[in-house]
This record gives structure tokens, sequence and C-alpha cells, in this order.
């Protein structure tokens, strides 16, 4: 009995070993995969549509999966929920993620993109300037960059965020759809999404991130991952900077490479490339300076519950 017990015992522990074998391929493969968070016309989108990220980690194995999110809160929240590795969102979605705890630091940011935030109303609109808006339903969502913008641009002219109702949407389709049936008075919008209403409707601005806002977007990660895969950063930093360089030079044929995988007209991406900075920087002490900013404001108007220190938030070392 003791003998058929060993044998039972060691074929029990061989049939173990080879389930664990068969097990391990695709727990490397999970392992080796990168996986990225981006948003619509952004230089991840870029990337994404030039396969030189792929290209680049096949040597070393590892391939990408890329997910597509709304928008800037729904792509951190994915970071904390370690759905995704590696992300961009605007200012503001940082902040609110640095804010609410979010598993997340800063890597590098994006060029200031002012331009690419507005906000407006309709071309016969009664409204001539942000202090008309006093009052006035405005269509936003709740920690998009565009917020910031409002709140600026109601500080500028003498208001408060108290001195407007917000109209709270969760993406830019709302908006859009908000203001086009004209529950709103004014709506705020970034690109393409913007571009694309000014395009559709011709719309009047009443005010951009000109001095007030600089709309960055910033490159997001887990730290833990950054920590056990510096040299995967590195690559991605080193294509992002390729596909950033072409992408400036080449803003018709940027839009005309986006276009088919956003659904969106060339046209729309070409406004939107032309008043944008394709280039990745590290984040510095001006930088994060700007974002301190954005998190004094946002704790003044109690929309954020922590006055979160921002140089905290920054990966201790520059990858790019």
């Amino acid at each position: 009995m003791k003998t058929i017990s060993n044998k039972r015992r060691l074929l029990l522990q061989g049939l173990s070993a080879s389930a664990a074998a068969a097990s391990l391929p695709a727990l490397a493969a999970e392992q080796r995969t990168l996986r990225i968070g981006y948003q619509k016309f952004n230089t991840l989108n870029i990337l994404k549509g030039s396969g030189g990220l792929e290209k680049g980690l096949q040597p070393l194995g590892w391939q990408v999966k890329w997910f597509e999110f709304a928008t800037g809160p729904q792509l951190t929240e994915a970071l904390h929920g370690d759905a995704i590795d590696f992300g961009h969102a605007a200012d503001t979605p940082a902040v609110f993620a640095n804010a609410a705890g979010v598993n997340a630091v800063y890597l590098a940011a994006e060029q200031p993109y002012p331009q690419g935030i507005g906000i407006f109303v309709a071309q016969e609109s009664a409204i001539h300037s942000v202090k008309d808006l006093k009052g006035k339903k405005i269509a936003l969502g709740r920690g998009w960059n565009v917020q910031y913008l409002l709140v600026r641009a109601l500080e500028e002219v003498g208001l408060t965020y108290n001195d407007i109702i917000p109209v709270y949407v969760t993406n830019a389709a709302d908006v859009r759809a908000t203001f086009q049936s004209g529950n709103v008075d004014a709506a705020t919008l970034w690109d393409p999404y913007l571009a694309g209403q000014q395009i559709a409707s011709s719309p009047r601005i009443l005010r951009d991130g000109t001095g007030l806002s600089n709309n960055r977007t910033f490159h997001l990660a887990n730290p833990a991952f950054v920590d056990r895969n510096k040299d995967i950063i590195r690559i991605l930093f080193a294509e992002l900077k390729k596909t950033n360089a072409w992408a400036q030079s080449h803003p018709q044929e940027t839009a005309d490479l986006l276009a088919p995988q956003l659904g969106v007209d060339p046209k729309v991406l070409r406004l939107a490339s032309e008043r944008r900075n394709y280039t990745t920087v590290a984040v510095d002490a001006a930088i994060v300076a700007e974002q301190q900013q954005i998190v004094a404001a946002f704790y003044k108007l109690n929309l954020i519950k922590t006055q979160v220190q921002v140089k905290d938030k920054v990966y201790p070392e520059v990858l790019l």
C-alpha cells in the first residue's frame, strides 16, 4: 500500500507541475502586456495609430492593449482600479484624481494647449461676454479641464462659480445634445469636440484658455508598474517623441490618420491639430505650480476635499 501511495503521490505531483507549467505562458503573456488608456485626439491616440510602440516593444516580448475612455475622470478611475497601467488626462481631471486618492503619478506633460478649450454660446445668443453668464445655465462636466477654465473666466470678470448654474453631464456628446436642445444658455468643450462644434454650428466663443489655463495633458501611470518597468516606459516615451515630431510637421496627415479610427471628420481634426503643440516634457517646478493653482481653486470652492500637494504625486525619476 505504501508503494502505491508513493506512486500516486508522485503522479499527482507530476500532474500539478504540468498544470502549473501549462499556465505559465498565459501568465507571462499577461505580465508582458502594457495596458494604455487614451482619449480621442491626443498624442497617445496618434501613437496608437502609428503602430510604432508595438514595433518598439516586440523585441522585448511585450504587447500593447489600448482602451478608449470618453473623459479623463473615467480614465483615472481605471488607473486606480488597476484596469490600465498608463494613460493621459488633462490638468483638472488629474487634480481631481490626486484629491480622490487615485493611485497614479505624473510622468510627463504635454505643452500648453489653451485654444483647445472654450466656453461658447449660439451665434444668435444675447450673451456676448463671460460677464453675461451670471445666473445662466452652462453645460459642463465635473472635474473637466473646461470646468477650471470656467472658474477662472468667471473670476476674471468679477464673478464666481456660484454666480452660474452648472448643468452637469457625463461626456462631450451630452454637452452637444444639451446645448443644441436649448436647455442651457452656454456650454464648454475641449478639442476635438470644440473644433467639431465650431465647424458644425459656428458658435460664438466667449473665452478660450489663453492667459487663464494652459490646458496641459499629463501622462499618468500606476507607480508600482513604473517601478518594475522603467525600460518599457522609456521606450514608450521614445516612440511618443517620434510620433509627436511627425504630427507637429504634418497636421493634415495627422488628421487623415486619426479620422478613420476616431470616426471624426478630417476637417475637425485639422482645425484641432493646427492650434496645438505636440511635445512631451518633464514635469518641472513651474508645471507643478500650475497644477497646485488648480488644486487651490477647487479646494476653495469645496469641490475637492483634499488640498493635495502635487509635488508629492510626481514620479521621482525622469523617464523621457
